[in-house]
C-alpha cells in the first residue's frame, strides 16, 4: 500500500512485521543480554561507544558494518539545521539580555556562539565520517550517530512500514529520509542523507522484498 501526504511523506506498507531486540555490536532480532564497551567496526575504521548483547536467534542477520554513506550533500544539510539551531538560541538569549539588561547573559551568548560555532562545524563531518546503512534480502543495516554511536539491524521478515519523508529543508538540497518501522522497543530506523530519488528506490525495494518474505512478529 502507498499513500502520499501533503508533507511528502510516503508510507509502503509491506505484509510482514519485525521487532528487533539486542545483538552482538548493536541491536538485532532475537537477542538476550547486553552490554557496554568501547568498540572498533572492522572495515569502517571507526571507533565509538556502543552498547550490545548476546544474540541467541539461529537465523539472525550476520552483524557487520554496512556498506553505503549518505549522499555527499548530506553534511551541509546538517550544517545549515545545526546553523538555524544555534541561531534560534542566540536570538532568545539576545531577547533576555535586552529584556532583562543581566550582564551575565553577555558571558552565556558567548558561550553559546562559541560552542554553537564548533558544533555546526565539526558535527556534519563527523557524522559523515560514521553514518552508513545498507539493505539486502535478509536485513536493514544502520550506523549512525556521532558521540553515542549505534549500529542496529532489522530483519526484513519483521519490518511493519516504510517511509519516505522530505522536510523543506531536504527539499534544498535534493535529499530526503527514509523510516524503517518496526514493533520495537527502540524505536524506528532512520536512514536520513540520502538522495531522494534513491530514497525513492530503497523503498520501494524494501517493500517488495518484504513482501516475498513471511512475518513472525507483531
Amino acid at each position: 500500500m502507498i499513500g502520499v501526504s501533503v508533507l511528502k511523506r510516503t508510507r509502503y506498507v509491506p505484509l510482514d512485521t519485525e521487532t528487533p531486540i539486542m545483538g552482538a555490536g548493536g541491536r538485532v532480532d532475537g537477542a538476550v543480554g547486553g552490554w557496554v564497551g568501547w568498540a572498533r567496526w572492522p572495515g569502517v575504521g571507526l571507533a565509538g561507544w556502543q552498547s550490545g548483547g548476546v544474540d541467541l536467534t539461529p537465523t539472525a542477520p550476520p552483524l557487520r558494518p554496512p556498506e553505503n554513506r549518505v549522499d555527499p550533500r548530506a553534511p551541509r544539510w546538517w550544517t545549515v539545521r545545526a546553523v538555524l539551531a544555534v541561531a534560534a538560541a542566540l536570538a532568545v538569549q539576545l531577547v533576555a539580555l535586552a529584556g532583562t539588561g543581566l550582564g551575565w547573559l553577555v558571558g552565556t551568548l558567548v558561550v553559546t556562539a562559541v560552542v554553537g560555532a564548533g558544533y555546526a562545524v565539526v558535527m556534519p563531518r563527523w557524522r559523515y565520517r560514521i553514518h552508513r546503512w545498507e539493505a539486502d534480502e535478509e536485513a536493514v543495516y544502520t550506523l549512525v550517530g556521532w558521540l553515542r554511536l549505534e549500529w542496529r539491524v532489522a530483519p526484513i521478515s519483521r519490518i511493519q512500514t516504510i517511509d519516505t519523508a522530505l522536510t523543506p529543508l531536504q527539499r534544498l538540497f535534493g535529499l530526503a529520509t527514509v523510516t524503517v518501522t518496526t514493533a520495537s522497543s527502540a524505536g524506528p530506523l532512520r536512514i536520513e542523507g540520502l538522495d531522494a530519488d534513491e530514497a525513492a528506490r530503497l523503498a520501494r525495494r524494501l517493500t517488495e522484498i518484504t513482501q516475498s518474505h513471511p512475518g513472525d512478529a507483531t
